[in-house]
């Protein structure tokens, strides 16, 4: 039997193995080599992490404050960045808002400019006209031949007055054809806006028009016009986009009618289908024709059994 005594030693009585063993616990007490005891730093680190961990978890949980507004007459809560939002949104289109009512009014007030202008400028060639009709008038009913040979000092005055007023007409026509042109020139004008503002408006509602086949469509446009009675004149002072989007319609309803009206006609003209398994379809119904004509004809019973599986 082996020996479990430490070599040398002799048998133990209790008092001496009590010794030994408190011994071996107090050797135990020492931390175990190879694995040092961790540092206060890292205790203080690991606190930290854990504090800070716990602050961000009530961050998340905090719930932000919300305020009343009103929104379209009803009251309702909103948080602070909405209502910023809100805020500035609705300021941005009131000066939005403000701005163009102020372009508004000074269109408003260009445009009263303007046509208390023109009715200045009416009123002032309607002076100019009658003053042209008093000088043209104040020429006439002189007979200066006369007046020459009985009264040479009243010819001279009156040939005089004659050439002022000549003069004075020759200013007022000036000034009269320049107000007629000024005129003409503004009518030019408005006519082109109202020109550019249909086309505008036409091809909105026909954008194909603003396309590579807008000069196709015009021209089909065209032609249709002209099959109604059209004349080229007419056509050339057709200005109101909603005639030229009549025309428009009706011509595509003439191409679709006639395009319905090719259709039915190739369907009329195209060979009949054959229902599967009859690769004839009178060729039976003549059989049977000359089946029971044979047997009226002969009056046999063979003609009569024919006839019959005919019918089977």
């Amino acid at each position: 039997m082996e020996n479990t005594n430490p070599s040398g030693s002799e048998n133990l009585n209790v008092n001496q193995a009590a010794d030994a063993f408190l011994g071996m616990m107090d050797d135990n007490e020492g931390a175990p080599e190879g694995q040092p005891e961790e540092s206060t730093e890292e205790l203080e680190a690991n606190s930290e992490v854990e504090e800070s961990d716990l602050l961000e978890d009530e961050s998340v949980e905090e719930v932000k404050p919300r305020y009343k507004a009103k929104v379209n007459g009803e009251e309702v809560e909103v948080e602070l960045d909405e209502l910023i939002s809100g805020y500035q949104r609705s300021k941005d289109y009131t000066q939005k808002s403000q701005v163009l009512a102020e372009q508004r009014k000074a269109v408003e007030a260009e445009r009263a400019q303007i046509e208390q202008a023109k009715q200045e400028r009416t009123a002032y060639a309607q002076r100019l006209q009658a003053l042209d009709n008093f000088l043209s008038q104040q020429n006439k009913g002189e007979d200066l031949e006369v007046l020459k040979e009985t009264d040479p000092i009243g010819y001279a005055v009156k040939v005089a007055e004659q050439t002022q007023r000549e003069k004075q007409l020759a200013v007022i026509r000036a000034e009269q054809s320049r107000i007629a042109q000024q005129q003409q020139a503004e009518q030019q004008q408005a006519l082109q806006n109202h020109i550019k503002s249909e086309a505008d408006k036409l091809i909105s509602v026909i954008p194909e028009l603003a396309t590579p086949k807008g000069d196709a469509i015009r021209s089909k446009i065209r032609e249709y016009a002209k099959s109604l009675g059209w004349s080229d004149q007419e056509l050339s002072s057709v200005y109101d986009h909603k005639a030229v989007l009549t025309l428009y319609e009706g011509m595509k309803f003439r191409e679709l009618q006639k395009g319905k009206s090719e259709t039915l006609k190739k369907v009329q003209q195209a060979p009949k289908m054959l229902k599967p398994g009859n690769s004839s379809p009178n060729t039976k119904s003549s059989q049977d024709k000359q089946v029971m004509q044979r047997l009226r004809q002969t009056g046999k019973v063979r003609d009569a059994a024919a006839a019959f599986e005919r019918f089977l």
